[in-house]
């Protein structure tokens, strides 16, 4: 192989985060067989189609009643034969403050589950945790009418239990991650997959919203519960736990993927460093930053489709629609945000730190300025306007902190995930509860600027926590000692071969 042929083939083998490629294991085939567009040939991207469709579920379970509650409570009107319309009311009479604990509900038993399930996969990996919160998730909605029409204390209950099953989900899709991605892929790959959460959050908007006009609100806890169970069914057949135990991978991505993560260390009795994790300034970058862009992402994932119709009149079918659009541009860009971080780093033009930095800083300074842009801005397409970008330019965000964990601590990742989704968690508590306390009946244009206030607020909060904390490097407290010793042993035997390395300037 000649030299330039050598060096694009060692663009797509990545050993380590320091600038240093290993070439000499990989042939010119089987750099073609790891082209990028050949992406079904991957068994890794085909896991993070999989993950994308586990998000999906995971945000169409989690947002349906976000749609249900509009039409559950809404005014009903029976028209008589004479024509005259007679007003019913609506089908639950609950104020403005019952209607916030019940959005809120899910996310009490969502927060109890993060760091347990970031344990658990850390100790066994996190493909049965994960398929299994979404699958309990599924079936426990499929009964959400009945227990609704019951009691409310019941659609309370089961909306906490389902928090519980799917409060694993986040922090175990990382323990997935760290055996399956490579590090100069995990941009790329952990955007696929929680730009399905968007994907799920545009679908489920419109769709909930024109199965509960077409077939009542019922029908939606029923589609959406089936959908994740057939989803279930397909992860639990095509998905393995690690590369070393998928049947259909072939040997020259299993060489890849097990070579490019000789740094990382798993076994089932794992000594989690809990100290210095909850004492790592990059650690707190990273779960400052997730609360921050939490608080602005389940601010509206819960309330636009009300604001909508309280302040600019959209009905029912309008207002989902309109609600999804923002996070349908969201699912678009952060697979282009994912990519680009990727390349920065692999063409060596900028650091891990810096991509995270300036990717993460720039999300939440654009949410920031659209955010009081919404609030300022009283034209019903303006708001729209605005608000869609608010969302949308949030992915470049979630290419910076929502990867970080892999960088500093890839072993460690589902845990610190774990700690950083329980305390991003309390915004969707805190904010449809303080939402409704804020905004009064009848809702006036001043008291939905000021949530759109706090939003924008928290998001400048979290832009200057991470500029000033945050890291890319892998921390020292995150590598064993016998695993360090193997990787110098491999780097020493290389060097002195003084052939397989190419050197950070040569190869790129």
């Amino acid at each position: 192989m000649v030299l330039s042929d050598r060096k694009k083939c060692c663009r797509s083998y990545w050993i380590n985060d320091c600038g240093t490629f290993k070439c000499g294991e990989i042939s010119e085939k089987n750099c073609q067989d790891h082209s990028a567009w050949k992406f079904w040939h991957k068994r890794r991207y085909i896991v993070a189609t999989l993950a994308f469709f586990g998000f999906f579920n995971i945000y169409c379970l989690r947002v349906n009643l976000s749609i249900a509650i509009v039409a559950m409570t809404q005014d009903r009107f029976e028209t008589l034969e004479n024509g005259t319309k007679v007003s019913l009311g609506p089908e639950f009479d609950w104020n403005n403050e019952l209607q916030g604990y019940i959005l809120s509900s899910f996310f009490y038993g969502y927060i109890t589950t993060q760091l347990l399930g970031g344990y658990l996969a850390a100790k066994f990996g996190g493909k049965v945790i994960f398929g299994s919160g979404v699958a309990v998730t599924a079936a426990l909605t499929l009964v959400t009418p009945w227990l609704a029409s019951a009691h409310v204390y019941l659609l309370l209950a089961v909306r906490i239990v389902e928090g519980i099953f799917e409060g694993v989900t986040y922090p175990c899709i990382h323990a997935v991650w760290a055996r399956w991605a490579p590090p100069l892929e995990r941009s790329k790959l952990a955007t696929i997959a929680f730009s399905g959460s968007y994907a799920g959050t545009v679908f489920a908007m419109p769709t909930c919203a024109y199965l509960a006009n077409t077939f009542g609100w019922p029908s939606i806890f029923y589609f959406s519960g089936a959908l994740g169970l057939i989803w279930y069914a397909l992860w639990t057949v095509l998905v393995a736990s690690s590369p070393e135990e998928d049947k259909r991978i072939s040997k020259e991505e299993l060489d890849y993927i097990v070579n490019s993560l000789k740094e990382t260390t798993f076994s089932k009795n794992l000594d989690i460093p809990w100290k210095k994790i909850l004492t790592s300034s990059a650690v707190w970058a990273i779960v400052i930053s997730h609360f921050s862009e939490n608080w602005g992402f389940y601010t509206l994932l819960t309330q636009l489709p009300k604001y909508l119709k309280d302040i600019h009149g959209y009905d029912l079918g309008k207002s989902g629609f309109l609600s999804g659009f923002p996070y349908l541009v969201m699912a678009i860009m952060m697979q282009f945000a994912g990519q680009w971080a990727d390349w920065l780093r692999s063409k060596g033009i900028l650091t891990t730190t810096q991509v995270r930095k300036i990717f993460n800083c720039s999300g939440f300074l654009a949410q920031t300025i659209f955010m009081m842009g919404a609030a300022f801005w009283s034209d019903k397409i303006g708001t729209v306007f605005c608000l869609t970008l608010a969302v949308g330019l949030g992915a470049f965000a979630w290419a910076g902190f929502s990867v970080n964990h892999l960088d500093v601590a890839p072993q460690y990742a589902s845990v610190i995930m774990g700690i950083g989704n329980t305390i991003a968690t309390l915004p969707g508590i805190i904010s449809p509860i303080l939402s409704g306390y804020i905004v009064s009946k009848p809702p006036r244009i001043m008291e939905w600027q000021t949530v759109f206030y706090i939003s924008a607020g928290i998001y400048m909060f979290g832009a200057i926590v991470y500029g000033f904390f945050a890291s890319g490097e892998l921390q020292n407290w995150a590598t064993t000692k016998d695993n360090m010793t193997k990787v110098d042993e491999e780097k020493e035997k290389h060097a002195m071969e003084n052939k397989t390395f190419i050197s950070d300037d040569e190869g790129l």
